[in-house]
């Protein structure tokens, strides 16, 4: 099974790339499947996105019906969530419940201030705004329990310009967040655009995902982040590799939000 769990299209807001781009290049690599995990942030840059997913819903549908038989074709997003915007984006969901297939769940924002611009970290030292994010993922999944599995789980590393952080720090933390996510049922995703970013290691890093094997957890997702089709698929064998050697069997797809296992 061969499989890209995260990408995006010019339905979300930091993307221009045709959704039929992205499915023409799936095909030429031999995918199975694809998800599309569109952005949904409720932002000011994404402050109509709700409204404007009727015609992904739309699109997608027209896609399915034109590649029939070549590759499937999954509906997802990626929400980011907010403490203060749960409430929002359990309404959202309930509305779109029968459409969806996967659901991502990052924290983008905290605050209403962006990690990748830097300015949630703006004015904190670096313990600050790395426990300060893991807090908030603890406290959004607490509370929101309407995903599938968590986005590049130690997203900071790509934003953090002090260097690496490290890992013993916010071990416990992570421990607790993994923990949730297994007692809830929910699961990770390896995100291997940490190669194109230049990370010194996998994200989530190895220790994450080992110490997600070692709490028992199963449900694993492989997505390329593609913003682009040229990034589609990338590195994706050699992150089934990393997780054989971690000590993984398999991973998976998902249709209406239930898990479906397959062999790495």
């Amino acid at each position: 099974m061969k499989c890209d769990y995260h990408l995006h299209s010019y339905y979300s807001h930091d993307s221009s790339t045709p959704m039929e781009f992205q499915i023409k290049r799936a095909v030429k690599l031999g995918l199975d499947e694809l998800c599309f995990t569109e952005h949904v942030d409720y932002l000011s840059y994404d402050s109509e996105s709700a409204s404007e997913k009727s015609n992904y819903f739309r699109e997608l549908e027209e896609m399915r019906k034109k590649f029939d038989g070549r590759i499937k074709i999954k509906a997802g997003f990626e929400f980011g969530v907010q403490t203060h915007t749960v409430r929002k984006f359990e309404t959202l969901f309930e509305s779109w419940r029968d459409e969806i297939d996967f659901i991502l769940l990052s924290i983008h924002q905290i605050d209403d201030k962006d990690l990748w611009s830097g300015e949630y970290q703006r004015g904190k030292t670096q313990d600050e705004y790395n426990k300060g994010y893991y807090e908030e993922l603890l406290n959004v999944m607490k509370n929101f329990h309407d995903y599938s599995v968590l986005a590049h789980l130690d997203l900071m590393v790509r934003y953090d310009k002090r260097g690496a952080y490290p890992f013993a720090k916010v071990k416990d933390i992570v421990t607790e967040i993994l923990t949730q996510a297994i007692n809830d049922n929910k699961g990770i995703e390896l995100n291997t655009s940490s190669w194109r970013y230049g990370l010194k290691d996998t994200q989530p890093c190895r220790e994450i995902l080992k110490l997600y094997h070692d709490l028992g957890g199963e449900i694993l997702t492989l997505g390329s982040d593609a913003h682009t089709p040229d990034y589609l698929y990338a590195h994706m064998n050699e992150a089934r590799d990393i997780l054989r050697d971690l000590g993984f069997k398999y991973f998976c797809t998902f249709e209406k939000m239930i898990p479906e296992f397959h062999e790495l």
